[in-house]
């Protein structure tokens, strides 16, 4: 038996269990319904290496030859903390109603009136680019976020202020449809 630091425990700030809009415009939309909003209290971050993660699913239909890109983004008071950075899909074939997944971890880095995050993530879809072209079933392919780039510290915001959290995706082409089923925050105290 192997002794490892004590990394703490989770718990689930909040989860919904209702879906999201639909989102089919090409432009930055909340993914989050009402009910999963979330507000962090003042001084949430109260030191550096505090770490929130959220997790994500729900479905997507893109088209072949022009899906676009997807681009997800977490906002601490409109404040863009997280940003995956446009995420290239299939162009050789239609996904109706297919199946994703979102994973991301926050962990700040400076507390204070000028507070940052730093976060990483993955993003699972068959409609991923580096997908197999196949009939269906296919299995997903897992993007790592930042998509195609380092990690980097997010915008800054006042770890002082209570800051409420969103989730926002957008997508580069009105083609296709992408909807949110299953939402968690979670603190990792």
């Amino acid at each position: 038996m192997s002794l490892r630091a004590f990394d703490g425990w989770p718990e689930s700030l909040i989860s919904t269990a209702v879906d999201g809009v639909a989102v089919t415009a090409a432009a930055a939309t909340t993914l989050l319904p009402p009910a999963g909003l979330f507000t962090l209290p003042q001084n949430f971050f109260s030191a550096p290496g505090k770490k929130l993660q959220i997790k994500a699913s729900g479905r997507a239909t893109t088209v072949a030859t022009t899906p676009g890109t997807f681009r997800f983004d977490v906002r601490f008071g409109g404040t863009i903390v997280f940003d995956s950075l446009a995420i290239a899909l299939v162009v050789t074939n239609a996904y109706t109603n297919v199946g994703w997944w979102l994973d991301i971890e926050l962990t700040s880095r400076l507390i204070g009136a000028v507070g940052n995050c730093i976060g990483q993530g993955t993003f699972t879809s068959p409609n991923v680019l580096g997908s197999a072209n196949v009939a269906m079933p296919i299995g997903g392919v897992t993007a790592m976020l930042p998509w195609n780039s380092a990690p980097a510290v997010g915008g800054n915001f006042i770890t002082t202020a209570a800051q409420q959290v969103d989730l926002f995706f957008t997508q580069t082409a009105a083609t296709g449809s992408f909807q949110l089923h299953q939402f968690e925050l979670i603190a990792k105290n």
